[in-house]
């Protein structure tokens, strides 16, 4: 047998994806899933965060500050490890799925929130104080006028940051998350031939590439209405 052959005999072994790819098929829907839940999620706290702190009080800004902070320093594996192995030591225990879930979250709010106060704090100050000048709530201001140009400036470092951190589902291996590679890690230990690994890495590429040309798109058309 050449290189070649023995190549695709260890990577790309046909009968050993035959049988292992209803496990890799699962594995990718439940990556899908938590990853959607993470976007949902963290964008919606980080959205919320990113506002209160627009209100500019003190006692408030403070904590949000400490919060994004601390949650863009900490490696997102300790904080998925601290929520499934610590949390139950208090009473709060969850299933690595809520953990993960959770977790990512987080971490993506932080992000979140901090580029879209980056793009709040861009925009010229005079376009609030005209806007109230009309007779318009703080509230009517901020969702009318400020928040659609902030979410136009800050969606470059979003999608990034969405699809940096949802990649980070594989990180729930770590708490028998049964993702795609997980499910191919425990495969390829079984047969013992990597082909389930590279049908891993075939379906990160199904998933993120699409995600990737639709950020992109996203972009160029919100730029072009800018």
């Amino acid at each position: 047998m050449d290189g070649f052959a023995r190549l695709l005999d260890t990577f790309f072994n046909a009968e050993v994806a035959a049988r292992y790819w209803p496990e890799i098929l699962a594995g990718v829907w439940i990556t899908i899933g938590v990853g959607i839940a993470v976007t949902v999620t963290g964008l919606t706290i980080g959205l919320g965060l990113a506002i209160l702190r627009a209100k500019q009080w003190a006692w408030l800004a403070v904590p949000i500050v400490a919060f994004a902070d601390i949650m863009r320093a900490l490696p997102p594996l300790i904080v998925i490890i601290v929520f499934f192995f610590a949390f139950p030591l208090i009473g709060i225990s969850m299933s690595a799925f809520t953990a993960t879930w959770l977790s990512l979250s987080l971490v993506l709010a932080a992000y979140a929130e901090e580029s879209l106060w980056g793009a709040i704090l861009s925009l010229p100050r005079g376009q609030s104080e005209a806007a109230r000048s009309t007779g318009l709530t703080w509230w009517q201001t901020m969702s009318a006028v400020i928040l659609p140009q902030a979410l136009r400036l800050a969606l470059p470092p979003l999608t990034n940051r969405v699809i940096a951190v949802s990649k980070n589902v594989a990180l729930g291996s770590v708490v028998a998350l049964s993702e795609v590679l997980n499910n191919a890690q425990s495969a390829t230990s079984t047969a013992g031939n990597p082909t389930p690994l590279t049908m891993a890495a075939a379906a990160y590429l199904a998933i993120f590439i699409p995600a990737m040309v639709l950020a992109r798109r996203m972009e160029n058309r919100m730029q072009w209405r800018v």
